[in-house]
């Protein structure tokens, strides 16, 4: 299986964890395979079939300081609070998407009020 294939059916999984409708795209646009709560994404399939994921800093510090994400750059930028996780590592997938889905829906209620 190519890891491509892994990333896609990983993927799958976690948007079935989530009870998500989810098929996969082959549009570049960004969000084309993501995961939202309250209209914002928490969680996405890369282009180069790496789940994304919007976590708590303190969290995305964790995860890089154990090398066990890496950070989420878009047009050779950056992006704050936005991580990256390879399939080599599928247990990771369903619990941190959860984390994300918890924390997004979290940062929308805030912004609400």
């Amino acid at each position: 299986m190519r890891s491509n294939d892994r990333a896609i059916k990983l993927f799958a999984a976690v948007a079935a964890r989530q009870g998500a409708k989810w098929t996969y795209s082959d549009s570049p646009k960004f969000g084309s395979n993501a995961l939202r709560v309250h209209g914002k994404i928490y969680a996405a399939l890369t282009r180069s079939h790496r789940l994304l994921l919007k976590l708590p800093p303190a969290l995305i510090a964790e995860l890089l300081a154990t090398r066990r994400a890496e950070r989420f750059e878009s047009g050779g930028r950056v992006m704050n609070g936005w991580v990256t996780l390879g399939p080599e590592d599928p247990g990771n997938w369903i619990e941190l998407s959860e984390k994300a889905r918890v924390f997004v829906e979290g940062e929308a209620k805030r912004k609400k009020k």
